[in-house]
């Protein structure tokens, strides 16, 4: 079984193509134009064991909003498409992982229902880098939750370094994600008792 999904996205504003492949070993090749973001997708690929390929071409000149969106809504319906009828995953997963000073805690299911619960630390610095506003982060898993139809919980109870507080969530969300889309052995239909997620 192949469990891949490939989302092209073209508007007006960007030009996106995400392929991700569950079943990989974790190569990454990303390139948005925002450094930070393509370091986040690289934690995400590398973390989760997921194959990941993301390119991006964004009208930056105007911000990097956009392109940060657009990329996590492909991102989200590609994942979706790799999942397929979920027949066999293990479906509820959680992961914390901890970076220096910061604590990051995700739990997931895989359920087919776009659900988003999301906490961190208030007054983080405003920007990373030249180009990465920290309030996307929230914007980032909610895009992703729209399209990939997961109820997505995330908590940093504490942390000071807003680089960190933000690394530890990607890194948490991949671990999440790879055990949650793992095939179980024991399970052989959906694991839902309505048939269908």
């Amino acid at each position: 079984m192949t469990r891949v999904g490939r989302v092209e996205r073209t508007t007006k504003e960007t030009s996106v193509v995400v392929e991700i492949n569950l079943d990989g070993t974790g190569k990454v090749d990303v390139a948005t134009g925002v450094g930070f973001f393509d370091h986040m997708l690289d934690q995400l690929g590398r973390h989760g064991l997921f194959d990941l390929t993301a390119k991006t071409d964004g009208d930056l000149h105007i911000d990097s909003h956009h392109t940060i969106e657009d990329t996590s809504l492909a991102l989200g319906a590609a994942f979706r498409q790799a999942l397929g009828d979920k027949r066999g995953i293990v479906r509820f997963a959680n992961a914390s992982v901890p970076l220096d000073e910061s604590l990051a805690q995700v739990t997931v299911d895989l359920s087919g229902r776009p659900y988003l619960v999301h906490s961190e630390p208030e007054n983080m610095a405003p920007m990373i880098g030249p180009d990465y506003d920290t309030t996307m982060t929230r914007h980032i898993l909610e895009s992703f939750v729209a399209q990939a139809q997961v109820a997505l919980h995330v908590h940093v109870p504490y942390g000071r370094n807003a680089h960190h507080i933000v690394e530890c969530q990607f890194k948490a969300l991949a671990r999440a994600l790879r055990y949650a889309s793992e095939i179980d052995p024991r399970q052989t239909g959906i694991p839902s008792t309505k048939g269908a997620l």
